[in-house]
């Protein structure tokens, strides 16, 4: 089956597993600990085989540290305690202490995991494993495999309703949603989006299911109840062509009011009012802006750019591109914990 490919369009090579995953976790350089009440963004860089620790109060990195081979998703757990991060090439999910950044052990994993969503009530983890068309859930009190299920080709975005009722796995080559009710422990719908599904993200109140499609340039809107296709929001930045426009990243400002979607190649996000369906803003960020999170006060948004090897700052209030930071070689995912 066919392997991913990197930010830059590359599908890298397989590195051999072991060595690195194992590594002890040691900083590069002598830069310091963040402030121990600042909110603390956590950057996956993918080449890099790091992860670099941002202070969003100072706005700079303040640790960089191994974490193992080919890191991508990643995300925290409820209480901000644990920081789990997918290990494509190494086949697992590391488990650090978010504080320490210490590995403190691993979750199970089928071939080259790609992105995990954690269940709201904080229990499961959910993760896409794109070499095996499987989506795995797995217990993170136990930190056992609770079950699997068989879906479309390439398997990658993964979101959780806000009831935790039904679980999305979008899988890039059969170009489909899957939705999976987790009660019933079956798949109860695979709705037919544009090309190469890279991301799915319901709404704050779960009316909607936004999904992303790469290769489409398109960002699919879903009713999760008549399991449908609503609308299609497309893209027109001046200055650029259709084939540099590919939507990947989606996250929601808290109150719901706007969306945000990071375009790819075309270096920007894309602001848009959820109510109209309508881009209000193209906000310039770096080079192939990949994955966005919101601060936990909504005061920033942030965003990997894999190729530019930064971070950009988006202040929500002005919608506006404040700093861009260097991180390492090729960020890919990001989680942000309040402290």
């Amino acid at each position: 089956m066919a392997r991913s490919t990197n930010e830059n369009g590359v599908r890298p090579a397989r590195r051999r597993r072991g060595g690195s995953a194992l590594v002890a976790l040691t900083l590069f350089g002598s830069l310091g600990a963040a402030t121990a009440d600042a909110a603390t963004a956590y950057i996956t860089n993918e080449k890099g085989n790091s992860i670099s620790v941002i202070d969003l109060d100072k706005l700079e990195v303040v640790k960089t540290v191994p974490v193992g081979e080919r890191p991508r998703g990643v995300a925290l757990s409820k209480d901000g305690a644990e920081l789990y991060v997918c290990l494509g090439d190494d086949d697992t999910i590391a488990v650090l202490d978010a504080k320490t950044l210490k590995r403190i052990g691993e979750l199970p994993s089928g071939p080259d995991p790609e992105q995990l969503r954690i269940s709201p009530d904080g229990k499961l983890a959910f993760i896409a494993n794109e070499n095996d068309a499987l989506l795995t859930a797995v217990d993170l009190a136990t930190r056992k495999l609770v079950g699997t299920f068989p879906v479309g080709v390439e398997p990658e975005g993964v979101a959780v309703s806000p009831d935790g009722s039904t679980v999305v796995n979008t899988s890039e080559t059969t170009s489909m949603a899957h939705l999976i009710d987790w009660k019933g422990q079956k798949v109860v719908a695979n709705i037919l989006v544009a090309a190469r599904p890279r991301y799915a993200q319901y709404n704050p109140d779960g009316g909607e299911l936004w999904v992303s499609s790469e290769v489409g340039g398109v960002v699919s809107v879903i009713d999760p109840a008549k399991h449908e296709v609503t609308t299609r929001i497309a893209f027109d930045v001046p200055g650029l062509t259709k084939e540099q426009i590919q939507p990947v990243g989606i996250r929601f400002s808290p109150d719901g009011k706007l969306a945000f979607v990071a375009l790819g190649p075309a270096n920007r996000v894309a602001v848009i009012d959820a109510a109209t369906k309508k881009v209000v803003k193209y906000v310039l960020v770096g080079q192939r802006a990949w994955q966005l999170e919101v601060s936990p006060d909504g005061k920033y948004l942030l965003t990997t750019n894999g190729v530019s090897n930064d971070v950009s700052v988006i202040d929500l209030a002005a919608l506006k591109a404040i700093k861009s930071i260097p991180v390492g070689s090729y960020p890919w995912g990001v989680a942000i914990s309040a402290q």
